[in-house]
């Protein structure tokens, strides 16, 4: 399965859009982590790997400007930090 697909079955993860499956690798990761359950996450590091996950979420989260939730951005900031070093 690839991303685009995966975010296509899915759209209601990416609602604000109205072709989910041309988003970006980086905002497909934005989309199911903020909107996402935890299945869908899991899902996402089995597409992207939880490396590469990190990777793109620990540059969103550098940015002056991100759209995360707080409580994701410390959740996943720690989740990373514990198991995707």
């Amino acid at each position: 399965m690839t991303l685009a697909s995966f975010i296509k079955k899915k759209p209601y993860l990416a609602w604000y859009v109205s072709h989910p499956e041309r988003l970006s690798a980086s905002a497909v990761v934005e989309a199911i982590l903020n909107n996402g359950d935890w299945t869908d996450v899991q899902r996402l590091f089995k597409i992207l790997g939880l490396k590469e996950t990190a990777r793109i979420f620990r540059g969103q989260i550098r940015a002056s400007r991100q759209n995360y939730h707080p409580k994701i951005t410390n959740y996943f900031t720690l989740y990373f930090n514990r198991y995707a070093r």
